[in-house]
Parts: C-alpha cells; structure tokens; sequence
C-alpha cells in the first residue's frame, strides 16, 4: 500500500515544521511548499530536511500552485502559508490580503482543478473575532475582525466553506487560536518576552520594550495545536473547529511567570512602549473547544505555564545560558 502524501504551505513556518515531524511519524509522504528567496529559512524544518519533498510555490502566484498540486498529487492539504504578523498587516495591508486572503482562494482552485479527491485543511484564526461579540467563542460565535490580518482571515475562511458547499470538496477550517512554541517568531510577543527576558538574566539586554500588557489571550502549544489540523482531516465530513485551551491570560501574566521563572522582578526591566500599541486592539479572545473534543478526542495537553517554560530553557540555552 502506497503512503499517503500530504502537501503543507508555510512549512518553514512554526506550525508547518510541528505539523511535518508528525506527518512524519504517521508515515506520510510529505511535500513543504517553500517561496523562492535569495536567502534560505529552513532552520525549523533542518532536521527533516531530507526526509520531505519542497517545492517552490507562492500564494500570490496561482501558475506555481497548480503545479504543486499537480506534481505532489496530495490525500491531504493543508494551508498554513499566510503574512501572518498582526502588526505588518496595517502597513501592508494589501499584501496581506494578496496572501492571506487571495492566497487561500488560489490554492482552492488549484485542488478544485487537479486533485478535487484531496483534503483540505484552511489555517484560520482567533483574530477573526476581534471585538469579541460572546466570551468564550465558539465556532457559531459572529466575526469582528479588528485587523487587515483579521479580515484576510475571514475572507479565507469562508471561501473555505464555500468551495465546501459549491464544489463539494472536503474542505474545513481550524480556528486556532494563539499558539506558540520555541520556535515561534521572535516579533510575537511571547517569544519577544521570553527572549528578551533570557537575554536580560544573561546580561545581554536591558530592557524589555511592551505595548499593551492588559490584552489577553488563549495561548497553546503548536505542537498539541498541529494534532488537531490532522485529526480534521480524518473525519468522515468536514466540519469547522474551534482549537483552544479554553483559559486566558494577560501580557502581563506572561510577563510575570516568565520573570518569576528567572527570579528577577519584571518592573525593574519592562518599558511602556506605545509604538507596540495596535491601533485597533482585541481585548479579550478565549475559545471554547468542546466540539473538537467530542468529535475529535483532542484536547491540550501543555499548560500555560509549562509552554513558558520550555520557550524560556530554550532561548537561554540559544543565548549560552
């Protein structure tokens, strides 16, 4: 019996890398669409360098999707690709919805075209709620997206449910919300704060420069999020899940418990920054899980405090600690 191939967009990204080890293990064939650059990222993704296929493809070029799709005849797809930094979406706004949004419609119709028996596996995300109209939110809970990024979501999202309904394709989104690892970005704020405060413990930084400390969030780990992208894809119908831990925390209480694992005193070294501030911000996102654990079986098995814990040892063992 052949192996079943997957076809994975923003593999060098987080949740792409987290997402092919388990491929891997599962005894997929994996194939990681990569854009062309003059400078190679593949850090995250280096240790399976040569037991994956990559392709070169862009999300805003719908020529080099075709022929992904076509060259790697995927079971499964899963778009994880996107301009995914919620800040660059203000400045570059119509990139992100070049990529994020139009991107998802391309690859779309690439599969609708060559390989319409496949899978698909949309990334959508928390940020599409935005001004949250219920706490938690659920998969029926309404969109307010607060952000370019936000509203590229949105758009992809339901492009995802009506290539769904209008094709028949077996296509479904994960409304993931935050979830971060050690090999998340360092522009993310809980990688800023956990390498920031590593460096400080070594003496190799000062300060931590934040902006709002009082907005919460629903942070997981990757590794437990990736989990359910594969599980989505093995129902017998597509369907849409909400992926959370169902518990929030603050900026500041990221700060704190990272500070504290250190024994130092965050107020000696946070500076109040408003340039971090967005201009249109999303208070208070936590998720309610309980379809993905009744359909799926999935739950999170990491806690907020031990994901800050591992994203720390790891940034003090990368700066020499």
């Amino acid at each position: 019996m052949s192996k079943r191939r997957a076809l994975v967009t923003g593999i060098t990204g987080q949740d792409g890398s987290y997402l092919a080890e388990l491929l891997l293990e599962k005894d997929y064939e994996v194939f990681g669409m990569v854009r062309r650059s003059s400078v190679e990222k593949f850090d995250r993704i280096e240790h399976i360098k040569e037991s994956i296929t990559l392709l070169q493809g862009d999300l805003s070029d719908q020529s080099s999707l075709d022929e992904a799709v076509r060259e790697s005849e995927p079971d499964e797809v899963y778009n994880l690709a996107a301009q995914s930094f919620v800040p660059t979406s203000w400045n570059q706004a119509t990139l992100t919805g070049e990529v994020t949004g139009l991107g998802a419609t391309r690859l779309l119709e690439a599969v609708r075209k060559f390989r319409p028996e496949a899978r698909y596996y949309q990334a959508s995300s928390s940020e599409m709620f935005g001004k949250v109209l219920e706490v938690p939110q659920t998969e029926k809970t309404p969109f307010y997206p607060r952000s370019p990024y936000g509203c590229s979501k949105v758009y992809a999202h339901h492009l995802t449910i009506n290539y769904r309904e209008s094709y028949d394709l077996y296509a479904c989104s994960g409304i993931l919300f935050n979830h971060e690892s050690p090999r998340r970005g360092y522009e993310f704020v809980t990688r800023k704060i956990t390498d920031t405060a590593a460096r400080i413990k070594l003496g190799l930084a000062k300060e931590l420069r934040l902006g709002n400390l009082d907005a919460k969030r629903d942070w997981g780990y990757a590794g437990d999020y990736v989990e359910a992208m594969w599980l989505m894809l093995q129902q017998e119908e597509a369907e849409d899940f909400v992926i959370s831990t169902g518990s929030t925390h603050s900026v500041k209480q990221c700060v704190e418990t990272t500070f504290a694992l250190l024994d130092l005193d965050w107020k000696d070294y946070v500076v109040m920054d408003e340039r971090f501030k967005r201009p249109a911000e999303v208070d208070l996102l936590v998720g309610d899980s309980t379809k993905a654990k009744e359909k799926l079986g999935w739950e999170p098995k990491v806690s907020f405090e031990e994901l800050i814990d591992m994203m720390l040892q790891s940034d003090l063992k990368a700066h020499g600690g």
